[in-house]
Formats: C-alpha cells, structure tokens, sequence
C-alpha cells in the first residue's frame, strides 16, 4: 500500500501526465451528468414554450371579379382554394382531397380535379367523378363586399348549388 502511494507521489512530483482511473471516471460522470442536464434544460424549455399552429386567415379577398373569366377555374394555392366563374356565377371550393386530404390539381385538359395520390376525380363543381372519395369538394361562402372585391369564407361551408351572382 506504502509502494502505491509512494508510486503516486513520485508521479505527480515528476510532473507526469497520466491520468489516474479515478480522475477519468469522475471526469466521464461529469460530463454525462452536464449533457443530461442540457438535455432536461431543453426539454423543459420546449414544454414550457408555447407550440403555436399558424395558419393563414379563414377569410381572404381574391380582387374584384372582372379578374375572372367566365368559365375560368382559379387555383389560389396558399389557401388551397380553386375559385370557379361559370356563366352563372361564381363559387369556391376547396382543393383538398375528401379521401385522405392530399392536395387536387385542376386540369383543363380533362375539365376535371383530380387527386394524384389515390386516383379520386371531381368535377368542375365538385361533385365526385370516380372514387376512392366517397364526398365531394366541399363549398366555401363567397361574397362581393362593397368595396368591389370578392372575399371568400372558408369557415363557412355552404350548399353546392349556392352561387354568387355578379
């Protein structure tokens, strides 16, 4: 035990680099003790921060409907939104999928909305041309405010056969 100690002094008196495992394994604790309580400060930070959706406003102006032609299908994209003028009059719809919610694109070619995930088709108003859908697009309310310009509500579902009369 004398030998041991002797050993030790003599190492450090020397000016050895060395480290003892005693020294490594305080060193290796402390530093698994410091991550994890990063770790928890950071967790705790998280959970105390408010987790905040943002989404875009239910009620949006699309401008004023001389901007759409009859018989024109308008994708508003950051509102998945398709606005449609026929001859009688205008209505918005939304692009997102009845089936699994995946985002439609109109194609003029076909006249038709398609899903290009499962393959569901609509038509021009909504209404279900080939499944896996099993509803239609639904409608949004759309008003002319006196202003001039349109302003669609998509808090506000409203009837297929609704249209807005310009």
């Amino acid at each position: 035990m004398k030998e041991h100690k002797n050993q030790e002094q003599k190492s450090k008196e020397e000016g050895s680099s060395e480290v003892s495992r005693r020294d490594f394994l305080n060193e290796v604790t402390g530093g698994a003790l410091g991550i994890a309580a990063i770790g928890a400060g950071i967790v705790t930070v998280k959970y105390i921060s408010p987790n905040v959706l943002f989404e875009p406003p239910p009620t949006f102006r699309v401008g004023p409907p001389e901007n759409y032609p009859i018989n024109s299908v308008t994708t508003i994209t950051d509102q998945l939104t398709y606005l449609v003028r026929n001859p009688r009059g205008f209505y918005a719809e939304t692009m997102i999928c009845q089936h699994l919610g995946c985002i439609t694109a109109w194609h003029p070619e076909a006249n038709l909305i398609e899903c290009p995930c499962h393959g569901s088709r609509y038509k021009r108003n909504g209404s279900i041309v080939r499944g896996p859908t099993v509803r239609p697009l639904p409608h949004f309310a759309i008003r002319l405010m006196p202003d001039g310009t349109l302003l669609i509500d998509k808090a506000d579902i409203v009837p297929m056969s609704q249209i807005l009369k310009v």
